[in-house]
């Protein structure tokens, strides 16, 4: 079947995002089916393209994915007005391919939301299959976290949102929460899969060069987060963290921030102001190279900012990463990666918002000598749960299914 595939933050390994989607499009290929990609220009992402935009689009074929790029730059840092204005640009170009390109089957993953409209669109012209997978709860999550805050905007997306899962013939969620969130809003009988985040053992399981930023001693407990610094992350707190490891005298342990987003410069700022010199930041690097640094770090960080929504309604990248380089994971909420690091002994949970536990505990990692064999029992964890080789099988039947 030929598989037209809507991503507009697609990204080939090489790049410094999540690459689900090239592997799962890979595993549409190896199963002998063809794929177009459709996709913008992600700041953090590599397509693989390099030539000139022409009519604000080029085309290319990477590793056997037929690739369409927008010229549509897009980049976390960006005001939530400017990237809607890249998303809705997104979408009108997004409407003409469908018309005009060959395909049995529509897949569209969000976020944004919006990139279910295409999708739409064509079951209601073309009556081609359409599947659509769902990364967080819209307007759910912009609501709770306070980005949205206007009703007439908050009950159009709520309005896609049901005609999304109404319109589509199936359906995929990233976690638990989201699962319940469609199910609540979408036909009764629609048919729901489980496909979450998974591991990356080809980047992450390798013997990849260990590195540290210059201002870390080989000395130094590290711990890595490695993530977007936006609203949603709370990171503010670490730097309140940050305050108390100083005050305990705890030197010897430093903080890393590895990443973009519009909270950035703020973080930066305060800790210039308040001499957290324990705080590092770092700009975004590939996985690759990610792969080395946390071959140096001690435990990864797993943050959110503290909001119900959060607790069973997320799939973040960074936890199965971490889990993949055998990194033992530190969780400030509750839910359900905070019960799989509890169940499998693979990392800390300290309370939402509780400086004095999270600095404990950072405490406790490097001074208890727990952390190999938590990182063991993370890697465990990764390969017999989260093989993305296994969840990208489960992808291909769930579509073959929709158009058989």
């Amino acid at each position: 079947m030929n598989v037209l595939y809507f991503h507009q933050h697609f990204s080939l390994p090489q790049g410094a995002t999540g690459n689900r989607s090239y592997y799962f499009a890979k595993a549409l290929i190896q199963k002998g089916h063809t794929v177009t990609m459709v996709c913008g220009s992600y700041q953090a992402a590599i397509t693989g393209l390099d030539s000139l935009f022409d009519k604000g689009v080029r085309r290319g074929t990477i590793d056997g994915i037929n690739i369409i790029e927008f010229d549509l730059s897009y980049a976390n840092k960006d005001t939530l007005f400017k990237r809607s204005l890249i998303f809705l640009k997104y979408v009108r170009k997004s409407l003409k391919l469908i018309f005009s390109e060959p395909y049995d089957l529509i897949f569209a993953t969000s976020t944004p939301l919006t990139a279910g409209i295409p999708g739409m669109i064509s079951r209601i012209f073309k009556r081609k299959p359409f599947v659509f997978e769902v990364r967080d709860l819209w307007p759910e999550l912009p609501r709770a976290i306070g980005v949205i805050k206007n009703p007439v905007i908050l009950s159009m997306l709520s309005l896609l949102e049901w005609c999304s899962y109404r319109a589509s013939n199936r359906l995929i969620g990233l976690s638990p929460g989201i699962i319940e969130g469609i199910a609540k809003r979408s036909h009764k009988n629609k048919l729901i899969a489980l496909i979450p985040n998974g591991c990356d053992f080809n980047i992450f399981d390798q013997e990849a060069t260990p590195w540290r930023p210059a201002e870390i001693k080989k000395t130094d407990f590290l711990a890595l987060y490695a993530g977007t610094h936006g609203l949603s992350n709370g990171l503010s707190v670490v730097l309140d963290v940050a305050l108390e490891l100083k005050k305990r005298g705890r030197n010897d342990i430093k903080i890393l921030f590895v990443g973009e987003g519009m909270e950035k410069h703020a973080l930066q700022l305060r800790a210039k102001n308040e001499a957290l010199d324990n705080i590092i930041f770092h700009d975004s690097v590939s996985k690759f190279k990610l792969a080395g640094l946390m071959k140096s770090s001690n435990i990864g960080l797993q943050l959110l900012k503290n909001i119900p929504a959060f607790y069973h309604g997320t799939s973040p990248n960074k936890f199965f990463d971490y889990i993949s380089a055998g990194l033992p994971v530190l969780n400030n909420y509750p839910g359900w990666l905070a019960g799989l690091i509890a169940e499998h002994q693979c990392g800390y949970v300290v309370p939402p918002d509780n400086v004095a536990a999270f600095a404990e505990a950072l405490e406790n990692a490097a001074d208890q000598g727990k952390l190999d064999q938590m990182g063991a029992n993370g890697l465990r964890l990764a390969h017999e749960k989260f093989n993305r080789n296994m969840l990208a099988q489960d992808f291909v039947g769930f579509l073959e299914g929709a158009v058989k």
